[in-house]
């Protein structure tokens, strides 16, 4: 019996996941709960991949995701292996959900709380509080059609996406986030305040499609949540899952090649040369790299390095991750600073690919809610600044320095004085580390942006489009960015990959 039980252990169906982020790890929990034998490759020396971890100097610094929405779509995971979240990981809800400042020092508390909206709304503009109920209006119908009937559904054939087509007119997802807000919401500020968040996922709020309001309603029926420990104990609990499925993640694995024989995906071949064979690989490598660097051309027709040159990618991203010898107590979790300009950063960003003068920011202070992650008396931080991708015209090798030291100094000037005499603990992350250390094209910190024709159908495919066996999970792919995206192209695969043998 103990034979028999070691020898279909061995035949099972084997499914390597190239790359342990939120999607590779969530696809590789969902893939061993149907009975695979799965194998994830992770190039660095631990899981995570943007939700990678820094420890320095006593300090912890979540390498990137730090706003948990939506969290029972984690908590799914466990219970497919019949665990509850609550026993790993200790999530806690923030409110507010973000401080946004803007650039005169005025600032507005954004959370789930209705009546406090509508206070803090009434600072700006009184008149706009209908408005606000409006929007919110709207945006519970963008979610009861964006998120539940497209979130969590393949879109590899373009009728599946005509099917949802009128509802989404109706909830006038063809404008931008931007348009749709100003529709209800006439305050200049209070407008930035209801559109910034397609920033969150690698959107411009003038250009991502409106489906992305659903964010407001989202996060107002849900809430805000970090984890203690940072988003780091989130992986590694789903880390802890895999292993406890007797699956395995292989680190300082760097996958060279897919192996493809009569467009079908076979295996992987490792930057050592080594050969995994596979009955199918998913692959949580940003999505243009994969076409463009593991799979040969000649087995790719639809995704083309003419159509991977064409396609529109999001901003990258400048983060300064530094600690304190001090607490600055009235900093909040979370805070979006914005800068005089809005719409016309924005273009030098997306559009004109320049590096400009002013920024906006998002600061994120874990320790205001888990003093764990600094010494004693300390402060851990994070400061990102978002910026073009490699398109632009920027030496990030020589400008690196200069740029953080402009941020230091507006905010030593704003909300953190005397910060330079403070810092004891700092490293940088610029666009040439997502080119480089994450495999991004272009250095996007998003892979493509979130643009109505590159949204749903019009995206890389979960199911590929080109090559049989291989699926693809991610920001890159569908439904998009953000925890809840990636983590529900992993549920995607339960209605694509067939079951094993």
């Amino acid at each position: 019996m103990v034979r028999d039980r070691k020898q279909a252990l061995i035949q099972r169906s084997h499914a390597v996941v190239i790359g342990s982020g939120f999607g590779g790890l969530a696809a590789a929990i969902r893939l061993g709960a149907r009975g695979y034998k799965v194998t994830v490759l992770e190039q660095l020396d631990a899981a995570g991949g943007r939700a990678y971890v820094h420890r320095q100097d006593g300090f912890v610094f979540d390498a990137g995701p730090t706003i948990v929405t939506a969290p029972f779509l984690l908590e799914e995971l466990w219970a497919l292996c019949g665990k509850k979240m609550s026993d790993d990981v200790d999530l806690r809800a923030i409110s507010p959900f973000y401080r946004i400042r803007f650039d005169d020092g005025d600032y507005f508390d954004y959370s789930g709380d209705s009546d406090e909206m509508k206070r803090q709304i009434a600072r700006f503009s009184e008149e706009d509080i209908k408005g606000y109920d409006r929007f919110i209006a709207i945006s519970e119908r963008v979610y009861g059609v964006g998120f539940d009937k497209l979130l969590h559904f393949s879109f590899d054939s373009l009728w599946k996406m005509m099917r949802v087509v009128p509802e989404l007119l109706f909830v006038q997802f063809h404008r931008s986030v931007h348009g749709l807000v100003s529709r209800y919401i006439k305050h200049p500020k209070l407008r930035q305040v209801f559109s910034f968040h397609p920033l969150l996922v690698g959107g411009n709020p003038f250009s991502t499609t409106a489906v992305y309001t659903l964010i407001a309603h989202l996060e107002r029926r849900h809430g805000v949540h970090f984890s203690m420990g940072g988003t780091g104990s989130i992986i590694d609990g789903l880390v802890g899952l895999i292993n406890e499925q007797g699956n395995q993640i292989r680190l300082n694995e760097s996958v060279a090649q897919i192996l493809v024989e009569k467009g079908c995906a076979t295996g992987v071949r490792l930057g050592s040369g080594d050969v995994i064979n596979a009955d199918i690989v998913v692959s949580n490598a940003d999505s243009a790299f994969t076409y463009k660097h593991l799979v040969p051309a000649q087995y790719r027709k639809r995704w083309s390095d003419k159509k991977i040159a064409k396609s529109k990618y999001s901003m990258s991203l400048f983060v300064w991750y530094f600690g304190t010898d001090k607490q600055y107590q009235d900093v909040p979790h979370h805070m979006i600073m914005l800068g005089k300009r809005y719409k016309e950063l924005l273009h030098d960003i997306f559009s004109k690919k320049i590096l400009a003068k002013d920024f906006s920011l998002y600061l994120h202070r874990p320790t205001a809610t888990d003093p764990s992650l600094a010494p004693d008396g300390c402060d851990s931080f994070y400061v990102l600044s978002p910026v073009p991708h490699l398109d632009a015209n920027v030496n990030w090798e020589t400008e690196a320095e200069k740029y953080r030291k402009v941020i230091e100094q507006f905010l030593s000037e704003t909300v953190l004085p005397e910060l330079a005499s403070h810092v004891i603990s700092s490293r940088l992350l610029t666009p040439i580390d997502f080119k480089e250390r994450l495999s991004s094209v272009k250095g996007a910190a998003f892979g493509l942006q979130p643009l109505l024709l590159q949204t749903g159908w019009f995206r890389p495919h979960n199911r590929s489009e080109d090559i049989e066996n291989l699926y693809l999970v991610g920001a890159g792919t569908h439904p998009g960015a953000g925890i809840p995206g990636v983590v529900s192209s992993a549920k995607v695969l339960d209605e694509v990959v067939p079951d094993p043998v």
